[in-house]
Parts: structure tokens; sequence; C-alpha cells
């Protein structure tokens, strides 16, 4: 399963922090890779103009088992 979510970053240069965490959007969970990155991408173009919006693909199955992330 794959995770797609995203917001406004607080800066570019530094580390990765949202903004407003209570904003984080949840675009959805996918089953492939494949859905979540055209899930991803119809996102992403529509926050084009806003130069610290950023939206990840998250692997689930890393987050649930981190012990065996390789």
């Amino acid at each position: 399963m794959f995770i797609v979510m995203g917001g406004e970053l607080k800066e570019l240069d530094g580390p990765l922090a949202f903004r407003n965490p209570a904003s984080v959007e949840f675009v959805g969970a996918y089953a492939t890779y494949e859905e979540a990155v055209k899930a991803w991408r119809g996102r992403a173009q529509q926050t084009v103009d806003n130069a610290l919006a950023r939206y990840f693909v998250i692997d689930a199955a890393k987050m649930l088992e981190p012990a065996h992330n390789d």
C-alpha cells in the first residue's frame, strides 16, 4: 500500500517540516506504486504555482515494519 500526502513546507532549504501540520492533506491510499504516482502527479500539478507545496508517495509497508527495511 502506498500513501500520498503533502502540504505547504515551512521553508525550502531547511529540514522537512510542514508550515501547519494540522493542514497536511491526505490525498489517498493506493494498492500500487503506479496508482500512487498518478495521484501524486495530479495533486502536485494543481499546486504548481505554490513553491512551498510538496506532495509525497510513502510506502506504508516501510512505516508498518521498519525492521524489514533494506
